[in-house]
Formats: C-alpha cells, sequence, structure tokens
C-alpha cells in the first residue's frame, strides 16, 4: 500500500526511541507507522578512545571527505546526541552528521523523500487514524495524488480581542459556521458560551479529520487566540490526530514565519504560503490578495472593520456569519487560483521537506545532498556557524547607457549559476581550496574542484533533465518547484550557516558568473552590436534594425553563435564540457532605459519596455516607481500612460499637463495613498518618518501596513483624514521625477513644460 507522508516525529515509547509518521494512503486512509530507530552519528576510528565510558561505537563502511575511516557512535536517545557532541567537541573530536534531525535521520538512511511503500500486514484502527502499523518494512515508492483534505478556518473577536464571537470552516465539501450567541441564525450551530463553542469546533476537527489546516494570519492570531481560550476554559488544545497537546512557535522577526506543531496534521498560514512562493503584493491584507487574485472584495471592509463586527454581532448576526464564512472561503479559492498550496506540496515531493519547511533552503539542500553522500558511503562534517572571512562576490552589473531604444534584444543564460556548478564541477566534495594542476578545474577566483567526485552537479544534472520532462508535459508547478529549487543552490552556498560554507566555493560560482557575463557581451560587441546593459546573468542589445520579425532572427542568431564559442572555449581553456546555454529571451519592441534620477549615470535594475505577447501589447517593468509599493497608484498610473505614449511615439506635453491639472481639481484623490509597513514598536523608531508619523495617529492599527495621505498638515492616516491634501507633494515628489525620467530624453524638464505650451514627442529625440 502507497502512503504519502504528511507529518514526522518521533516519540519514546518502552524506552525506545521510535519514529512516527503520519499521512494519507491511496485508498485515502489515514495512517501512522511506528518504526523503533536507534540515534546515532560519526566519528573518525582514531577519535574512538576520546569515547566515554557508557557509551559504543560500530565499525562502519563511511569515510569523512579526507578517506578517514569513521565508526558510528551509538546512543539510546535523540536528546544524547547534542551533549555527547559538546562534550567531544571539547575534547577536539570532530563529530559528522550529529546535527541531524532524527526523523529526517531515518528518511534518509531508508532513501525516503516523500511516498512510502507499506507490506500489506496487520494494522489497527485508533479511532482517529485508520490504520496503524507497528515495526513495517518501510521503502521508497512512486508518487501518486493523496487528495488532501483541506480546512480553512477563520474567527471573529470583539474589537479588543478578548471575546469570541463566531468560527467558520470552509472546504469544498465541508462548511459550517460556529455562533457564541442565544439567537437562532440559518445554518449556523449557536452555542450559549465560547467553552461550548471550543468543543464543538475541537469535535468536528475530530470527526471529519481534515490533512491541512489554513487561514489567513493562522498561526499568529486565530490559532494563537484559539489556544488562550482552550487554556482559559480548561480544554486540552488538542487538534491533532493523536492526545498530544498542539504547540505554536510564534515569531516576532519579519524575516521567520511562525509553527504550529498539529500531530498528524499540518497547519499552514496562507500568507507565508504565498510569500515562499515568491508572489508579491502590495500588502498581505486578505481584502488585497482577494481583489488581485479574486477580482472579489471582503463583505466588511478594513476600515472600522472592528466597529462592523460588533454591530453586527450585536444587531445582525447573519451579517457577521456570511462575513465570517466568506473570509474562510476566499482564503480556499486564493490557494486554488494561485495553486501555491499545490506547489508548496510538490516542492515537499521534490526535496523530502515537510510542508512546512519547504522553503528551509539549507534543509532542503541537505535533504539531497545528504542523501547522495550516503550512497557513496561518505559521511557530512556536522553543521555549524562560520564567519565570513570576506564578502561574497555578487553579480556582475554594467552600468547601462540610458536611452529610448528600437528593437532591444534580451539575451539570457539558462540557469546561469546551476549551470555554472555544473561546468566548473563546484561541489563540496570535489572542492580542494586553491590549487594549481591539470588534474583540477580552477574556477576564475582560482578555486580548485576535482574533475570526478561531484555530487551536486549530478543533483542538478537530474533536476534539469526532470524539468525538461515535466516542461514537456505542461506541468507548470513541477518545473516552477524545480526552478525555485535549483535557484536556491547558490544562496545555499553562500550562507554562513551552511555546513560546507566555504568563501571562495561561493565565490567560485559568482566571479565565474562575472567573467561569464562580460565574455559574452565583449563578443556580440565584435560582431557590430552595442551591449547597452548586463544584469548578472543577461545582456540588452541594441539591435539596430527597423524591423521587429529581423530583430527576432538576429537574437537566435547571436544566441546560437554564443553557445558554440563557449562549447569551444570551455574545452580548450577548462578542459571541461559546457553546460552553459544562452537563449534568445525577447526583443522589446520599444525600450526605455533611464538615467540614475539626478544624474548623467545610467541606472541599474531600472527599465521599462513594450513587449509584444501572443499578438498582445504589454509594457514590462523592471525596478521603476509601478513595481515599488512605496510610490502611490498616482504614480504607477502617470508612468504608465506616459511611457505608453512615449513607445507608440505620440505627444505628451498635453498629457502631462492634463493630469497635473486633473490632481488638483481631485480627480485622482483615491490614487494617493501610500502604504508602507510598521516591522516594530512605534516608540522604537529612531527617526520620526513619515508612516510612523502617520502611524501615531491612530488609536490601533488593524495590519503592519500603515496606509496615509499627504495633508497640508503633514501625513494623516486615511482612516482620520483631517485636512486638505497637498498636491503640491504628490506633483513635485511623484510626477516631476516620473516626467523628468522621460522628458530629458527630449532635452526638456517638467517645470519648463509646464510652462511653454511646445509638443513633445519620440521624433523630436
Amino acid at each position: 500500500m502507497k502512503g504519502y507522508i504528511l507529518y514526522q516525529t518521533y516519540k519514546i515509547i518502552n524506552n525506545k526511541p521510535t519514529i512516527l509518521l503520519f499521512g494519507k494512503l491511496e485508498n485515502s486512509q489515514s495512517f501512522l507507522t511506528l518504526n523503533s530507530y536507534q540515534p546515532y552519528f560519526y566519528i573518525k576510528s582514531s577519535d574512538a578512545k576520546h569515547l566515554p565510558k557508557e557509551y559504543t561505537s560500530k565499525a562502519s563502511k563511511f569515510k569523512n571527505f579526507k578517506g578517514e575511516k569513521l565508526v558510528q557512535v551509538l546512543v539510546d536517545l535523540p536528546a544524547e546526541v547534542p551533549k555527547l557532541r559538546k562534550y567531544l567537541e571539547k575534547e577536539d573530536v570532530e563529530c559528522y552528521e550529529a546535527d541531524i534531525r532524527f526523523p529526517q535521520r531515518f528518511l534518509i538512511d531508508h532513501q525516503i523523500k516523500t511516498f512510502i511503500e507499506i507490506p500489506n500486514r496487520d494494522y489497527e484502527d485508533s479511532g482517529i487514524i485508520d490504520r496503524i502499523y507497528h515495526e513495517p518494512t518501510l521503502s521508497p515508492t512512486s508518487p501518486f495524488d493523496p487528495k488532501l483534505k483541506v480546512f480553512s478556518i477563520d474567527i471573529e473577536t470583539s474589537k479588543n480581542a478578548e471575546d469570541l464571537y463566531s468560527l467558520s470552516i470552509y472546504s469544498k465539501k465541508f462548511q459550517t459556521s460556529l455562533l457564541v450567541s442565544n439567537k437562532k441564525v440559518p445554518s449556523t450551530l449557536s452555542f450559549k458560551t465560547e467553552e461550548d463553542l471550543l468543543g464543538k469546533f475541537q469535535e468536528i476537527i475530530l470527526d471529519e479529520d481534515p490533512d491541512i489546516l489554513t487561514g489567513w494570519n493562522f498561526i499568529d492570531f486565530d490559532l494563537n487566540f484559539l489556544k488562550e481560550k482552550f487554556k482559559e476554559h480548561k480544554i486540552p488544545f488538542v487538534l491533532g490526530r493523536t492526545e498530544q497537546q498542539c504547540k505554536l512557535q510564534l515569531e516576532q522577526d519579519f524575516f521567520r514565519t511562525s509553527k504550529a506543531d498539529f500531530q498528524g496534521r499540518v497547519a499552514l498560514d496562507a500568507i507565508d504560503l504565498i510569500r515562499s512562493s515568491f508572489i508579491q503584493l502590495e500588502n498581505y491584507k486578505l481584502s488585497t490578495a482577494a481583489k488581485h487574485f479574486l477580482k472579489q472584495d471582503k463583505l466588511i471592509d478594513d476600515y472600522n472593520k472592528g466597529q462592523e463586527i460588533e454591530k453586527f454581532y450585536k444587531k445582525d448576526p447573519k451579517k457577521l456569519i456570511a462575513y465570517n464564512l466568506k473570509d474562510s472561503k476566499l482564503v480556499i479559492d486564493i490557494l486554488d487560483k494561485t495553486k501555491v498550496l499545490d506547489l508548496t506540496i510538490h516542492r515537499s515531493i521534490l526535496t523530502g521537506m515537510p510542508l512546512n519547511r519547504v522553503s528551509a533552503s539549507i534543509a532542503s539542500f541537505d535533504s539531497l545532498y545528504l542523501r547522495k553522500l550516503r550512497e557513496n558511503q561518505i559521511a557530512a562534517p556536522s553543521s555549524t556557524f562560520h564567519r565570513k572571512e570576506s564578502p561574497i562576490t555578487g553579480g556582475y552589473v554594467m552600468d547601462s547607457l540610458p536611452g529610448i531604444y528600437e528593437n532591444l534584444l534580451v539575451l539570457d543564460f539558462k540557469s546561469l549559476y546551476p549551470s555554472i556548478i555544473r561546468t566548473f564541477n563546484i561541489d563540496p566534495l570535489a572542492f580542494v581550496g586553491k590549487k594549481k594542476g591539470k588534474s583540477y578545474i580552477i574556477a576564475p577566483n582560482k578555486a580548485a574542484f576535482k574533475r570526478n567526485s561531484a555530487l551536486l552537479p549530478e543533483i542538478i544534472e537530474v533536476l534539469m533533465k526532470e524539468r525538461e520532462k515535466v516542461a514537456k508535459q505542461k506541468d507548470e508547478l513541477t518545473r516552477y518547484a524545480i526552478k525555485i529549487l535549483l535557484n536556491s543552490f547558490f544562496g545555499v552556498m553562500a550562507n554562513p550557516s551552511f555546513r560546507f560554507f566555504n568563501t571562495d566555493m561561493a565565490n567560485a560560482i559568482t566571479q565565474s558568473g562575472q567573467e561569464l557575463i562580460k565574455l559574452t557581451a565583449k563578443k556580440i560587441e565584435e560582431k557590430g552590436y552595442k551591449v547597452i546593459y548586463s544584469d548578472t546573468d543577461s545582456v540588452f542589445i541594441n539591435s539596430k534594425i527597423d524591423s521587429y520579425e529581423k530583430s527576432q532572427k538576429l537574437g537566435e542568431k547571436l544566441a546560437k553563435d554564443i553557445n558554440s564559442f563557449f562549447d569551444k572555449h570551455i574545452k580548450e581553456k577548462y578542459n571541461s564540457e559546457n553546460y552553459l546555454e544562452l537563449e534568445f529571451e525577447k526583443v522589446f519592441k520599444m525600450f526605455l532605459m533611464p538615467h540614475v534620477r539626478g544624474s548623467e549615470t545610467g541606472a541599474k535594475k531600472r527599465y521599462a519596455g513594450l513587449l509584444i505577447k501572443d499578438g498582445k501589447e504589454k509594457i514590462e517593468f523592471t525596478g521603476l516607481e509601478s513595481r515599488r509599493r512605496d510610490w502611490t497608484d498616482l504614480s504607477k498610473k502617470f508612468q504608465k500612460e506616459l511611457l505608453d505614449l512615449i513607445f507608440h511615439k505620440k505627444t505628451v506635453t498635453n498629457y502631462i499637463k492634463k493630469f497635473v491639472e486633473d490632481i488638483r481639481k481631485g480627480k485622482y484623490d483615491d490614487l494617493l495613498i501610500y502604504r508602507k509597513a510598521i516591522r516594530k514598536d512605534l516608540k522604537s523608531y529612531a527617526i520620526n518618518a513619515q508612516h510612523v508619523k502617520a502611524a501615531q495617529k491612530l488609536d490601533k492599527m488593524d495590519s503592519n501596513i500603515i496606509e496615509y495621505v499627504i495633508t497640508e498638515d503633514g501625513p494623516e492616516p486615511t482612516q482620520k483624514l483631517k485636512h486638505k491634501i497637498d498636491y503640491d507633494h504628490y506633483i513635485k515628489k511623484q510626477i516631476q521625477p516620473i516626467a523628468d525620467s522621460v522628458l530629458v530624453f527630449f532635452n526638456k524638464n517638467f517645470e519648463e513644460l509646464l510652462k511653454g505650451n511646445k509638443q513633445s514627442s519620440l521624433s523630436n529625440f
């Protein structure tokens, strides 16, 4: 019987460490496997004499990276591993793989990632879990669709967040609403007390048995609130598939995500799923996400939300229930629309990481690499934090040549850093420091790598072949999951927390990238074409061709020629096979490369261009105001419309003048809102910035994003506007910089334009 592992942990049963794997069988039943397993790690055979008498070692076939023989150090309990490691390291004994989490150790040793084969044998039914297997022989197996049951949960509370009003649960096949009230509301379960509601909620979760619980700001707010309510009413906070109480690990750091531990189930915050899938939103309110992805509004506006909820609870609970249930449904609809949960599952399948840890890039790397090491009977050094002796070199970014261009070509390297790793055999096992000799591949920074014994290039090769396969099958989720994983490898190697961290090894990747992109530009210019910009893995080329179709053919030819050059160059200089692949990506029919504001220097990572895709025109922005959250919707509208005129060679003077006039008339008042995050306590801000001043005028913030407008009396939050809008501020700070970035190419500026009447079009340039 095939099974999908949803949750992994361990427990001491009868004084034996036991691995617990919870999941879903291919017949849709839940399962739990229990396997006793002995914790261990490795030390060198020559260091075995340093072991305390109460511990034993066992001969092994494993060696370290230097080829030295290792022995297994066996302990009784997982908790003994870090204690013994600490003792041995004080004795200058190096420990190998003493940091691997115990359940992950079991899975790596059995070459299991996410799917397992469970032999047909006797099992027991616990009531909550359909099948419990004791000491089954587990093995990896092929994937299947586990058809996970997902419940979205949302709560509504009093304005002071002290009382629970209602709770909603939504899934595609199950929906219900729970309300603390004496009133009867259609399609709603009403309860006299919070305690009664919580008891019913717990009963529903245990009876319906979902695999995944989710919601919006789910762990930090909903679950944290519910946990305190369970505690207040002396109800065990049990919502998993065992009698173990659920635990929360809340994080205050913006860059870390809170975790919930529900044995046998997974709790995932929908916000974290969006962020970890690299989807950027203006802010991460549910209302913003619903409008962005679903074109829907919430039933209660974010402004005065607390007052509206209080009013509906007391006077119209039916509306409160409708609002509450829709919020739960919106989360499920967003997950369906964005496919971020499916993507998370695919990332888990690729790496063998639990669903709530797929974004842990170092652990994901370990999960793949340690398995490879095991196949070769090699043990890795234990992880430890390293100090950066020198900074890691970044990718090469060329100073651009500002201008407005027609039919601009963009060529970029496909998966540049992973391809460099393969080409130069960059790998922890193959790395030998800075050496000379034909037996090594010497990277541009002089870091040397063996020509064999490399595992990371093998891992990348397998992933790239799989990516090509799923691309042909139009499996976009798996393709994107592989792309995310491949792109994470350099970041891992440049992280001081990485067990194999070495500055020279990380710089071998980036300095190779710099040399390659510069050499690419040089070879293109030798063919008579000007490279006006390059950025890490891309080159932007002025084709000087009037025809859009001919410029496309030129882009394809240049990519082919450069690839042929690198095949020969890599072989001659490094005696290595070339895995670099330069692709013709696109033609910008029209393209703007601006100056650095207030300078003659060309900008970096800031441009816009007109694309033609599927017969339709689209303006693509990179780094400009239209892509930045700290610029208003007013500036974005202005920039998009202004560039549309420029790219179609139309006059702009009247447009700019009228836009400014309309601002003063109040036509765009709804577009003047600034949005900025408050990331710490307002009192701890040393500088009283505008967004902080605005936030200080609120009694309470509904989220960490402050929305404010600049008035004649300074910044004011949108909820408490008291003064007239300062239109001059918006014209000077939001409109003028954008206008001047374009007008400079017509030898004009914003102030002169407003005074004069002369029309400006691209033909004047």
